[in-house]
């Protein structure tokens, strides 16, 4: 690995003549504090990274503002141009760069999952994050869509849809729920079926739902006849029924190509500043499901550099058996064979990587693209005034606080308490406008001496930790060249409390404001702004001002202000009731031999409080029900420190 790092312009901090290798690779933009900012690969390192300092003026505009952010570059080399995929990729999903390409859902899509690694499988309708052990079909459009279908294949593989708590219960009391009752569920709690049965329905619902439909067709049909010849003319229209449900749910899937048809449709549609995506997911000739994503363009890229983006994206963490044979693309990516190969290894099977040129699959991509189209179509009308008025609240806000720069990193204190008790505080970061939650930290307060004190404390605490990583790291010497700032070498992941806002909103009007910029000061920090929020009349105060800034009702900086302060307050209020909550578990009561939990909430709901409950007296305390003269005194003696 080489680094090429200094500070200012792009120029300042642009590789010496002949240091970078004419091989493939892949490089990190970092910004002052030493953040990774930008990840890109390149077949020849030395031709991508000299385009970035060869004419500035020529660059995309988001180009040169990440150039102008950065600070340093450095670079690794790889031998073959899958390796710098991979690598790229798993960069990326590290550092989480601010200027990378991030391909983000434009709504959560619900997944039909089996969950093939529990004892008993279960059938359910899933969002979010995929779990290890379970199957996933789809994604659908909506929810009543996997619930039509499930409901009639239920009939033919009545595997179990119930939660964990409902299975439990049904077993303790040795009597199903009604779905077993009306023949949709096997019943596994009972011990109607066995676990290897009730798995190999399971599995067989699993085939059905991956496209194998036609085996159990015919089994079915051949159970009928045999039924119909042996005049069991019950079980044969019951039978019929199955086969009918069958069909019913292959009709919900339209048939768009060839049956022996895998593979993933992909469309695009761009404008200069962001691109939709949309896939079809066509499996044994049937759309299975469709999905849509939106990505803000960073830099200047062509269709199938896109595309190549989105494809790492896509399946890098994709099982083997959720991918396809065949991925249909709207354009080939620069490094179409390295991606095929990549996929391939992914899928442990052959994948293609292809345009389609006529026929069936030309005309499916052209429904798709037409989908992609309406999708940013849609996506603009509800994020273009969001894109807007974000640049716009961060310049109001730094227009009204007389700010130099508009604060693109925003990090605002809360305190709560009850009358002095549990006092915590929470610390929330808006990074461009929007929440980062990975960044909050909350606190257990020391003091309590009230708000004011808490807010200084608090404010101490955490910038006391930024000095102390800097200097860990060694950012404060000046001709540091070997530390990596607030990065931690070890593990490449940002330190804790490593990053310094551009502003510091605290919850309070001017006394508030005050004690955190007395912290400030008394820390030798002068490069972070300072502000309060006051509830009342939503008045912004700066320290030491006798009169507060008044921003417009109708402000788009007042009301970003409002958000990240009511979510500091939301935070700050989650982690007191938390604390709270583990306080009253570990009631004083908690001490007194003999006494269980029912007792324990019976004495608190007759005095009230644990304080009411010391002041009585033995006599008082048996007026409690299931409290005798024996445990009453254990309980005086206990509450007032004696031995009992």
């Amino acid at each position: 690995m080489n680094v090429a790092r200094s500070a200012g312009s792009p120029l300042s901090f642009r590789p010496k003549p002949g240091s970078i290798p004419d091989s493939p690779g892949v490089y990190r933009f970092r910004d002052a504090h030493g953040r990774v900012i930008y990840v890109g690969k390149a077949k020849s390192l030395r031709q991508r990274l000299n385009s970035y300092f060869a004419d500035f003026s020529a660059l995309h505009p988001r180009t040169q503002t990440m150039l102008t952010t950065a600070a340093d570059v450095d670079w690794t080399v790889v031998g073959t141009e899958v390796e710098a995929l991979q690598l790229e990729y798993s960069w990326i999903k590290e550092y989480d760069p601010r200027f990378n390409v991030k391909y983000r859902d434009d709504k959560s899509y619900p997944y039909l999952a089996v969950t093939m690694g529990e004892d008993f499988p279960r059938v359910q309708v899933m969002r979010g994050a995929k779990r290890k052990g379970t199957r996933y079909f789809g994604p659908y459009s909506h929810a009543w869509a996997i619930r039509e279908t499930v409901d009639l294949l239920l009939r033919v593989f009545p595997v179990r849809t119930c939660s964990a708590g409902v299975f439990k219960r049904a077993g303790q009391i040795g009597r199903p729920c009604l779905l077993g009752y009306i023949d949709k569920c096997s019943a596994p709690c009972v011990g109607r079926v066995t676990p290897e049965e009730h798995r190999a329905l399971a599995e067989d619902f699993c085939d059905f739902m991956a496209g194998n439909t036609s085996r159990f067709i015919k089994r079915l049909e051949k159970e009928m006849r045999d039924a119909a010849s042996e005049q069991e003319y019950e079980r044969a229209a019951r039978l019929r029924d199955d086969i009918q449900a069958l069909q019913r749910a292959l009709e919900k899937q339209a048939v768009v190509l060839g049956e022996g048809t895998d593979a993933d449709v992909i469309a695009l549609t761009e404008d200069p500043l962001e691109a939709a995506v949309q896939v079809f997911y066509v499996r044994g000739g049937r759309i299975r499901g469709q999905r849509g994503w939106v990505v803000d363009k960073v830099e200047e890229s062509s269709p199938g550099e896109l595309v190549e983006q989105f494809l790492l994206q896509m399946y890098a963490e994709a099982s083997p058996d959720s991918m396809p044979r065949e991925v249909l693309v709207p354009a080939l990516p620069p490094d179409s064979e390295a991606v095929a190969e990549l996929l391939t290894e992914q899928r442990r099977a052959r994948v293609e990587v292809r345009v389609p040129q006529r026929g069936d699959k030309k005309a499916l991509m052209e429904t798709v693209e037409r989908n992609a189209k309406e999708s940013l179509a849609q996506h603009k009308i509800r994020r273009a005034s969001d894109l807007t008025t974000r640049s716009k609240a961060l310049q109001e806000i730094a227009d009204a606080l007389d700010l130099d720069q508009a604060p693109l990193r925003i990090e605002c204190y809360d305190v709560s308490h009850l009358q002095g008790e549990n006092v915590v505080a929470s610390m929330v970061v808006f990074e461009d406008g929007l929440a980062r939650k990975s960044e909050y930290r909350r606190f257990a307060v020391k003091t309590k001496e009230g708000d004011v004190a808490s807010i200084h404390e608090v404010i101490m605490r955490r910038f006391r930790r930024y000095l102390e990583e800097r200097s860990a790291t060694g950012e404060l010497a000046a001709d540091d060249d070997d530390g990596h700032g607030p990065i931690d070498p070890e593990t490449g992941r940002p330190r804790k409390f490593a990053y310094p806002p551009n502003l510091v909103v605290v919850d309070g009007a001017g006394p508030q404001a005050a004690a955190a910029q007395r912290a400030l000061d008394e820390l030798g920090i002068d490069d972070v702004a300072v502000c309060g929020l006051a509830k009342r009349l939503e008045e912004v105060w700066l320290p030491g001002d006798d009169q507060p800034v008044i921003m417009p009702r109708s402000s788009e900086g007042l009301y970003l202000l409002q958000r990240v302060r009511d979510e500091a307050h939301r935070f700050a209020i989650t982690y007191h009731r938390s604390k709270r909550s583990k306080t009253v578990k570990e009631s004083a009561l908690d001490s007194v031999p003999g006494l269980g939990p029912a007792r324990r909430q019976a004495l608190l709901k007759h005095f009230g409080s644990v304080k009411k409950l010391r002041e009585a007296t033995a006599a008082e305390i048996c007026e409690v029900p299931g409290i005798g003269p024996s445990i009453a005194e254990v309980i005086v003696s206990t509450l007032k420190g004696e031995s009992p």
